[in-house]
């Protein structure tokens, strides 16, 4: 099974640290963790689970992700979001819906175990991979 994880976040403060969280509770996956303003296409290939962070809807620093999603397959990868409210993921997970990756049923939206719900991801990816 591949765990390899990326985890693509705004320049919010609030959801970089979401993303540390995440990553820290990920210990038996490879991780990588980038802004959105620092991704690269070739970071999602490899990756069978992805998490997506934004504070608010529509971050600029997302618009080359957004365009990226819009033009690419990534059937049987899972995608995760979290957010700093319901409308921040429902962006997230407008901008994913051509992709036809697998998404994770319920957005993390700052209240919670944070590491139980990225185990929970990464449990269904498991199950896909």
């Amino acid at each position: 099974m591949n765990k390899t994880a990326l985890i693509v976040t705004d320049d919010a403060e609030s959801t970089r640290k979401m993303a540390a969280m995440i990553a820290a509770s990920l210990a038996d996956w490879k991780v990588t963790v980038v802004t959105a303003g620092d991704f690269e296409g070739t970071r999602l290939l490899p990756a069978a689970l992805c998490f997506l962070g934004a504070g608010t809807p529509n971050p600029p620093s997302f618009a080359y992700l957004e365009t990226m999603l819009g033009h690419i397959n990534l059937a049987g990868r899972v995608f995760a979001f979290f957010a700093g409210s319901p409308q921040a993921a429902e962006y997230l997970r407008r901008i994913t819906r051509d992709s036809e990756a697998s998404l994770y049923p319920d957005p993390f939206l700052g209240e919670g175990d944070i590491g139980g719900w990225a185990g929970k991801a990464a449990a269904l990816s498991a199950q896909k991979g």
